[in-house]
């Protein structure tokens, strides 16, 4: 078998902008791989068997959990992270799930207290009489007006950013990951940028058409850069027993193509904490909790029933789809949070597949603030004075659509509310 730092690797062809010529570089790439797979000794569907056998093992463990009415998203108490009392058998199923609830993170009348404040925040600057409509092409379809909220500068918000509660959490979720290899600390864990995003608020008796499932990781970028060839090379040079979705060698490296949907930190995990109660079949999240359905996403191409200039559906400037038609096998494992009350955070994978189910007549709010953990690393270092500039001027970051409702607002948190944490995630000490 060829190891890990095969020279296959090396050679493959590499756009580390997007391609002119789209369609010729995916059959270029596409070739490339499945020569470099072929060098380990064995064939495209002989690899793609491997991690087929090893999801259908973890498909048919969480139908089996989901038939029994439990939910398959793991849980653990806020406070037994912060005692450091979490058993290595709790430890592993999060592993095993890539996902997790973790119940009374703040306490609920501070969640309460602080969806207050952004209905406050909002009404008070007027945000529903010049609100334009959605600014990308992907929220806009959840249907409501609006669910997502470009706001990302409130008192709310960025309290909870720069928390201690917060920070311990991220550790805890940072650690999961193998953050040192090969002589070099990828990431650090103990430290997190403050990585700025959106809230959600959806009513009750909102009608919302729901998401549908796909990964934020990236899209043409992930077969076609350096940095995620180097970062999936197992996948791609045949030693498929070798990948590890918890490794983080070379995924700090990786830029994303540009699009209305992209991230240019690097998240360990995808996050929101919960601002008010969510029952469980309310138009909830969704996720397929295997994190090694990553590698069957990027083998899936290259198999024979896909045209040579096709990728499943994936296209730059627009979210990686995944769907019965090309993903059955992983679709069966898909799975939905449990209930959830004001103050729990839900946490999952940044490779994890997720949707939003959607909803008729949703019984009780649906409000959440997007919270992920991104460690400390250079390119979120580099990310860092981005996003600090937005939050000085009131901007939109430049991950998002430039809205920039904010510039002008009362009562938007300052750089002098800025606590040890929020300086150092902004990179200012």
């Amino acid at each position: 078998m060829v190891s890990s730092d095969s020279r296959t690797i090396e050679a493959l062809p590499h756009w580390e902008s997007t391609p002119d010529d789209i369609p010729s570089a995916i059959r270029q790439i596409k070739a490339a791989i499945r020569e470099s797979i072929e060098s380990s000794g064995r064939s495209v569907a002989e690899v793609a068997d491997v991690i087929e056998a090893r999801l259908a093992e973890k498909v048919a463990k969480i139908e089996s959990v989901k038939q029994t009415g439990e939910s398959a998203w793991p849980e653990i108490r806020y406070q037994d992270i912060s005692d450091g009392v979490v058993s290595a058998e709790q430890v592993s199923l999060v592993k095993e799930r890539g996902c997790l609830i973790v119940r009374g993170h703040f306490e609920r009348d501070q969640a309460l207290e602080w969806d207050k404040q952004i209905v406050d925040y909002v009404e008070g600057n007027s945000f529903f009489e010049n609100y334009r409509g959605s600014g990308d092409d992907f929220f806009g379809s959840v249907g409501s007006r609006p669910e997502i909220y470009p706001i990302y500068w409130s008192h709310s918000q960025m309290q909870a950013r720069q928390s201690d509660r917060m920070a311990t959490v991220q550790s805890f979720m940072n650690h999961l990951w193998t953050s040192s290899s090969m002589e070099v600390e990828w990431f650090d864990p103990n430290r997190d940028s403050l990585y700025p995003d959106r809230i959600r608020r959806r009513p009750e008796g909102a009608d919302s058409a729901g998401l549908g499932t796909h990964i934020d990781t990236g899209t043409l970028d992930l077969w076609m850069t350096k940095a995620y060839q180097r970062a999936f090379r197992h996948v791609y040079d045949g030693s498929i027993e070798e990948y590890d979705p918890w490794d983080a060698t070379f995924r700090t490296e990786g830029p994303q193509y540009p699009g209305t949907t992209m991230c240019s930190a690097f998240r360990t995990f995808q996050g929101w904490t919960a601002l008010s109660d969510m029952d469980h079949d309310q138009g909830v999240l969704h996720s397929i909790p295997i994190p090694e359905t990553m590698a069957y996403l990027l083998l899936r191409p290259l198999l024979d029933d896909v045209a040579d200039d096709e990728m499943c559906g994936v296209m730059v400037s627009s979210v990686f789809p995944v769907n019965e038609k090309w993903h059955e096998l992983p679709m069966q494992a898909l799975s939905g949070i449990p209930s959830v009350r004001a103050g729990d955070s839900v946490w999952w994978h940044c490779d994890l597949v997720h949707g939003v189910a959607p909803v008729l007549d949703q019984k009780g709010w649906g409000n959440v603030m997007y919270i992920p953990s991104s460690p400390w690393c250079p390119r979120n270092r580099d990310y860092a004075p981005i996003a600090f500039e937005a939050f000085a001027t009131g901007s939109s970051p430049s991950d998002f659509p430039a809205e920039h409702y904010e510039r002008d607002w009362n009562n938007r948190f300052t750089v002098e509310e800025l606590n040890e944490r929020g300086r150092r995630g902004f990179g200012l000490e």
